[in-house]
């Protein structure tokens, strides 16, 4: 294939791909939607748990209220990186969570 075909096909691809990221500034904020995207890769996307990865949270507030969360947000678990959310984001997911009984 052609050298110059093959760049343009490269940076046409690229174009697309940041204008289908965009600069985030339309990411939903609700506590739902960040928890979507930060924590239903070892959680489950219902926070179920996954077996040798992230634990049950369905019921976490029974157990943590919010500023014990926002601590384990923060400064993360073994297997959990600290953290993962950070700033309002991580406070909003601390109260949604703490609610979980």
């Amino acid at each position: 294939m052609n050298k110059k075909l093959v760049l343009w096909l490269v940076g046409i691809t690229f174009i697309i791909v940041l204008a289908a990221c965009g600069d985030g500034s339309n990411k939903d904020s609700s506590p739902e939607a960040i928890a979507d995207r930060s924590c239903i890769g070892c959680h489950g996307e219902n926070l179920q748990g996954r077996d040798g990865l992230g634990p049950d949270l369905t019921k976490i507030g029974a157990k943590y209220n919010k500023e014990e969360i926002l601590e384990i947000i923060k400064e993360g678990r073994p297997g959990m990186g600290a953290n993962i959310i950070k700033g309002d984001d991580a406070e909003k997911v601390a109260a949604w969570l703490a609610e979980k009984k």
